[in-house]
Parts: structure tokens; C-alpha cells; sequence
């Protein structure tokens, strides 16, 4: 019987009543589990009842997603409260929890793929712009922890930390399962998508699972011809594909290992960027347009290999978990319209203009935790340590117009190379103090060192000529803790405090030409969290509510600036962060589901900055108000066949735009993106092992700006033809159809 999949709406739910997924024979898990089980998940490195954790986390049941086909990080926003994403091409934005965001390059929110932190951790490869987008077909759940994870999850998760948990091996049966579906787009090219999941039980003691997924996304962008530019349509199609390979073995009852990789492409061609008016952000040309001369792509490919082991040794379980992982990113940026005519002045040469870029990233992880629990103390210990090598190199080229074919023998335009390490060692310990019946304090602490170098290479006329930098170093030791008590109100309700801190490491600067030497490293940006919170639900776990109110004082904070055009990192004053985040979630009929995310965050600057952003400016992307409301409802139509149906709305209030010091020198406030709303719809039909769903996106084609650009590059010279301005948009209204079964 088909369970309603609509989702886990937060840590106020230890009980997944009615969330089961389709065909929950196969799909139920720690995080979706029938009515009267708990949900268990490892936010603090073990396994806990989820109500009993001391902080604000939600979880998503790898069903919901499936269900409501959220297969990136766009398409369940609305299931995480307070969660938002800048963003304009798959696989290329940047997360921001609770407000927690000036626009670095180095990012916020710590990903991990199940045990292994995933993307850099310096600040000179772009984490926070290359947050890891990776497909949810087949996971077990996605864990999202908002506030500092200082002590757990160390440096670069300042404002809290994403997880995904893959579904393990099982022993006990075979399950074939497999989706596929086609999506048509307003005004766009059409879109489709498989997936397939296989697991094998090998012996008593031995499982192998693998799934692939592949997906093609149809564009929606059109190039017109404006000021020159070409006529083509729908130039921002993209493509996604991969899979996931686990064994598990339990050689004894003391032993349990485990051997996962992941292995997942990104290929996207242009951004999904409509040219606007720079004042009212309307889209100009007639809607979803973007002046195309040379076309642009981002090829990413993620890897990740983990073997984690955990063994009993009595008094305590030992857990060993070693990554490798690696990041790289090709990408191609259309600069035509902005410097073709000065390389033309330059060299006479007519011209189209690009950079090509390589990003690589390559993370090796060891991880030793050792855990016990008593009457009295549950208690652990770990020792971390992380081997990181970066790498970015850019070449800007001029090319034959109407190709990419370089122009021979012209002099070197523009290049720059830059290698990076990050050595990272730490040692972390967290204990739950039961002082009292109903009455624990949860004590952690961290002390991580950290050790950087990078060296850098520059040359051609746009940069001032040859230039090789000396190899500069940087060295941080920092202590981040977590302070929690919490109070058992009863067996269905608690309250607890909590006061963490988290860090963004510092480090090796990138010099723009001519920059002074002295500004070659940059320092840490720091973070503490004061947060209330409420945990209750009904005794029979049909009603239940979450809320947290938390400040933040954020200092040092790490910013982008600019010099002649150029970029480089640098710290500068200090943010104040209020909020309040709500979920409510209720099952008034076994087949009945509603739930409530909610989050008000008021997020502003509390000194000025170097990159245009003043005291008392909201911080970019960080609505005051957002909120989702979510229901569905399952009836049985005959001898095993249901019907079902489900909808959403997500409400976004206005937010401040990316920081733009020409204009809030003109109009004496940053740049504002208008409130939006955005409604899904889905239903359904189940018949035995067969699904076939008819869903919706954005049923009313809102155009919902996710980021914006600036409206001049390099120190002047305009991106756009008529001086317009890039905004990320989302999807217009996209109708689905697709069909699951299971063997």
C-alpha cells in the first residue's frame, strides 16, 4: 500500500507517521519509517532519535524527493526552513542557511556525502559558488543541521552543514526498481529523465547496491540578436548523469564495513540569465533572453570514494571512515559584448571574446571517532585529518567571429594560474550529561590547525604583463565549542538552549595586479549562535511543532573585494542576524498530511564594507519572511490501486540583491528583488508495483529572480547590450509525467 511520501518536515517529528514511501516494503528507512518507529539520524556523528537532538535540524526522506521529484537543491528549498540558493546554472550556486551570506568565494555550509566532506575548504577554489549538487534518486534521506557545526563538522560549516545519506546494502531481499519520465516547459525545450536502482543480497553477511540516473534539461533562454549577438533558442539546456556503487560486509557482529563510490557529470551549457533592466529588474526583449556571441558551458564532475568501518569493541564503538574526492569544473565565460572592442582597439583585430577556465579540487579524508555511552555520559571522541590540493588556471582568449578558433599571433591576452594546498588536523570530543531524569546538558569542543600555501602566475596584456608571485603561506589554530542543555517538558515535548561558534578558515590571498604584497593572506571569519528552542508533538504523533529563535554575531567576515576590476579575498566588519524558524506538521486522517515551514530572518551588515554594502544593509539573498505549505492526501479507488494528490506553495518576501556599491551610491540602498510565490501540484495513480504520476512546477510561470550580476565587468565595461543587468530566473511552468516500478 502506497504511503503519502510529502515530506519530514523537521526535527519536531520523531515519528514519520503516514510518510512512508511508495512501496514502503522497499524504501522504508531510518528517516521514513512506519507509523509508532522512530526516526534515527547521525547529525552529531551517532545515532540519535532525532527529537532528542538539541538543535534545529530537518530531515528529508529520500521518498518525499523522490515523490516530489526534488532532485536538486532548487526543488526542495521549500522543504527546509530557512534554506535559500543563489543561483543560474545546475550545479553552480551557492547555499545560504539562516542569512549567513556576503557573497565569498569560500563557503558557508559544509557538504557531506554520507561519512566525507565534499568541495574545498580554502578559500581559492570556489567552494561556495561550486556547492555540490548531487542527484537524490535512491538516498535514504538528506540531513540539513542549521547553526554552526563547529565542533562536529569543523571549518566552513559556519552557518550549518547538508548531508546526504545514501541507502545501505540490505541482506534481505533483491529490489529492482526503476523511474523514468518526460517534463514539457513553457516556451521551452522539452526535458527527460531515468533512474534505476539494483540491490543484490550477496550472503548473510554481504549486500551490493547500485543506482544510475540520467537526466537531459531542456532550455528555456533565447539568444535574439541584441546589440549583435546570436539568434538561437533555448541556449541554457543542460544534462546530469551518474550513479552510486555500495557494498556492505559484516564479517561478525562486531564488525560492519562498508565501500561506497559516487560518481556524478553536471554538463550545462549557458546560465539561465535574463537580461533585465538594471532599475526594475524587469526582463527585457520579451522575456527570457540572455545576448549570446560565443557559447558558454560548465562541465562539472564530481567523485567520491569512502571505506567506513565500525567495530564493537565492548565498552565503545571505533569508526574509521577514509575519503578520497575530487571536484573539477571546465567553464566557459561569453565576454564578447564587453571586451571585444577593446581588444579590437588593441590588437585591429575583429574578435569574440572568452575566458576558459579550469577548477580542480582534490580532498583526501581520515576520520577516527571512537564512541560509548553509560547511565550517565554519552560520550565521544575523534581525531580529523584533510590533505587538500586546488588548482584554478585561466586563459582568456580572442577568437574568429562566429567560432571559438583562438586568432593566431596575437600576444598573450590574459592567464593566471593558481595552486593551493589545505592541511588540516583536529581533534574533537562531544558528551550528553544525564544530569537529571529529563535533564541533559550536551558539552562539545573542537581545536583544529590548519596550514596553506598557493602560488600564483599571471600574464598578457589585460594583467600588467608576466608576473610570479612568491609561494605564500598561512597558519591558523582555532577552537570552536557547543553549549546545549535540554529539559524534557514530558515523553512528547522538550526545550533546549544552545550556544556554538564555527569558523571559515582564512588563508593565501589572490593578488590582483600591482596589489600590495602585505595583502597577500586574508584571516578566519568567526561566528556564535544563541538559539531557544521547542520540541513537542501529540502523544499519537499526529500533531507536532517546532520552533527556534536564534541570534547570530558574525565577525571578520570574509568578502570579495575588487581593485581595478579584479577580485581578491578580504575581511571586513561584522553582521547581527535575528530569527525565527517554525514547523508545524499534522496527519488529522491516516491519509491526510499537511505540514508548514516557516522562517522570519532579519539579516543586515553592522559596520560598512569594502565591496558597497553599508552599516545596516540587509545581507544578499536572505528574504525576512519565507514560507511553504505542503499537503497531500491518498484514497483508495479499488482492490489495490490508490489514488493520490499533493500541491505546495512556497512564498518568498522581497531580499536584497548581490552588492552593488554603484548603486547603492545612486539610490542609497542595495538593489531589491521583488517577492515571488511558486505552487507545485502532483497526482497519482498506484497499481501494485506500478506508479504513474501527473505533476506541475510552478504552475503559474512566476519569475523568481535566484541572482543577479552586475551591470559592468573588469572596471567598467558593460556586460550586457543596453547596459542590463543578469538575473538568475526560475523555471517557468514545467508539466511532468512519470511511471516507477518495482520488482
Amino acid at each position: 500500500m502506497k504511503k503519502s511520501g510529502l515530506l519530514i518536515g523537521s526535527a519536531v517529528l520523531a515519528l514519520a507517521t503516514g510518510l512512508a514511501a511508495t512501496h514502503a516494503s522497499a524504501q522504508d528507512t531510518a528517516a521514513v519509517a512506519n507509523e509508532g518507529e522512530t526516526i534515527l539520524v547521525t547529525a552529531q556523528k551517532r545515532s540519535q532519535e532525532l527529537i532528542e537532538v538539541p538543535q534545529s535540524v530537518t530531515v528529508v526522506s529520500g521518498s518525499t524527493l523522490e515523490e516530489q521529484h526534488a532532485d536538486s537543491f532548487s526543488d526542495y528549498l521549500k522543504l527546509v526552513p530557512g534554506l535559500q540558493l543563489d543561483q543560474s546554472r545546475p550545479g553552480q550556486g551557492r547555499l545560504i542557511l539562516r542569512g549567513v551570506n556576503t557573497e565569498g568565494v569560500a563557503s558557508t555550509i559544509g557538504i557531506y556525502m554520507d561519512e566525507t566532506p565534499f568541495g574545498s575548504s580554502s578559500g581559492l577554489v570556489n567552494g561556495a559558488v561550486l556547492a555540490a549538487d548531487f542527484d537524490t534518486f535512491d538516498l535514504d534521506r538528506i540531513e540539513v543541521l542549521r547553526g554552526p557545526q563547529g565542533t562536529f563538522y569543523g571549518a566552513s560549516s559556519l552557518s550549518g552543514v547538508l548531508k546526504f545519506v545514501t541507502t545501505e546494502p540490505s541482506t534481505s531481499e533483491t529490489v529492482v526498481r526503476g523511474r523514468a519520465g518526460v517534463e514539457l516547459t513553457k516556451g521551452g525545450a522539452a526535458s527527460g529523465y531515468g533512474n534505476l536502482v539494483v540491490n543484490v543480497p550477496i550472503s548473510s553477511i554481504a549486500a551490493f547496491r547500485a543506482s544510475g540516473s540520467y537526466r537531459t534539461i531542456g532550455g528555456f533562454i533565447d539568444s535574439v540578436g541584441a546589440g549583435g549577438s546570436d539568434v538561437e533558442k533555448n541556449i541554457d539546456g543542460s544534462k546530469s548523469f551518474g550513479g552510486r556503487a555500495s557494498l556492505l560486509v559484516m564479517p561478525s557482529e562486531a564488525i560492519d564495513l562498508r565501500f561506497t563510490a559516487v560518481i556524478q557529470n553536471i554538463d550545462a551549457d549557458a546560465p539561465s540569465l535574463a537580461e533585465s533592466d538594471p532599475e526594475t529588474l524587469e526582463m527585457l526583449h520579451g522575456g527570457y533572453t540572455q545576448s549570446q556571441f560565443i557559447p558558454g558551458f560548465s562541465d562539472l564532475r564530481y567523485r567520491v570514494y569512502n571505506a567506513t568501518g565500525n567495530f564493537d569493541l565492548g565498552f565503545g564503538t571505533l569508526t574509521s571512515s577514509t575519503s578520497y574526492g575530487t571536484q573539477k569544473q571546465s567553464l566557459r565565460t561569453d565576454y564578447t559584448f564587453a571586451l571585444s572592442p577593446l581588444i579590437e582597439a588593441i590588437t585591429t583585430e575583429a574578435n569574440e571574446f572568452f575566458q576558459d577556465q579550469s577548477t580542480d579540487s582534490e580532498k583526501f579524508t581520515q576520520e577516527l571517532r571512537l564512541t560509548g555511552e553509560s547511565t550517565l555520559v554519552d560520550w565521544l571522541v575523534g581525531l580529523y585529518y584533510t590533505d587538500e590540493d586546488g588548482l584554478i588556471e585561466q586563459d582568456f582568449i580572442a577568437s574568429t567571429p562566429g567560432t571559438t578558433t583562438p586568432i593566431t599571433g596575437l600576444p598573450t591576452l590574459g592567464y593566471a594560474l593558481v595552486e593551493s594546498s589545505y592541511r588540516e588536523a583536529a581533534a574533537f570530543a562531544n558528551l550528553t550529561w544525564h544530569v537529571a531524569d529529563g535533564f541533559d546538558i550536551d558539552l562539545g569542543g573542537r581545536y583544529s590547525d590548519n596550514k596553506q600555501s598557493a602560488h600564483q602566475v599571471t600574464d598578457g596584456l589585460l594583467v600588467g604583463g608576466f608576473q610570479d608571485l612568491p609561494v605564500f603561506e598561512s597558519k591558523e589554530n582555532v577552537f570552536t565549542y557547543s553549549i546545549a542543555p535540554r529539559f524534557e517538558l514530558s515523553d512528547n515535548a522538550s526545550i533546549y538552549a544552545r550556544v556554538a561558534s564555527g569558523f571559515r578558515p582564512g588563508g593565501p590571498n589572490v593578488l590582483a595586479p600591482n596589489q600590495p604584497l602585505d595583502q597577500a593572506t586574508y584571516d578566519s571569519d568567526s561566528l556564535t549562535n544563541y538559539e531557544l528552542g521547542l520540541k513537542a508533538q501529540t502523544p499519537d504523533r499526529k500533531y507536532g511543532i517546532e520552533v527556534a529563535i536564534f541570534h547570530i554575531d558574525w565577525n571578520d567576515i570574509q568578502l570579495l573585494a575588487e581593485k581595478d576590476g579584479f577580485n581578491f579575498n578580504a575581511n571586513g566588519g561584522g553582521a547581527k542576524i535575528d530569527g525565527l524558524e517554525l514547523t508545524a506538521t499534522a496527519t488529522p486522517a491516516a491519509d491526510f498530511n499537511l505540514s508548514l515551514n516557516t522562517a522570519y530572518t532579519d539579516a543586515r551588515l553592522s559596520t560598512d564594507t569594502l565591496i558597497g554594502g553599508l552599516d545596516g544593509d540587509r545581507l544578499p539573498f536572505t528574504p525576512k519572511f519565507s514560507a511553504s505549505l505542503n499537503g497531500d492526501y491518498t484514497v483508495m479507488v479499488g482492490n489495490d490501486v490508490e489514488a493520490y494528490f499533493g500541491g505546495s506553495l512556497r512564498y518568498l518576501s522581497d531580499q536584497s540583491a548581490s552588492f552593488d556599491a554603484d548603486y547603492r551610491a545612486a539610490h542609497g540602498e542595495q538593489r531589491t528583488i521583488e517577492a515571488y510565490a511558486v505552487i507545485d501540484l502532483n497526482a497519482g495513480i498506484t497499481i501494485d508495483q506500478f506508479d504513474i504520476q501527473l505533476y506541475v512546477k510552478n504552475l503559474t510561470s512566476s519569475a523568481g529572480r535566484t541572482s543577479t550580476t552586475g551591470t559592468t565587468v573588469f572596471g567598467g565595461f558593460p556586460l550586457f547590450p543596453d547596459d542590463a543587468i543578469g538575473t538568475g530566473v526560475i523555471r517557468p511552468r514545467t508539466v511532468g509525467l512519470s511511471v516507477r516500478a518495482e520488482f
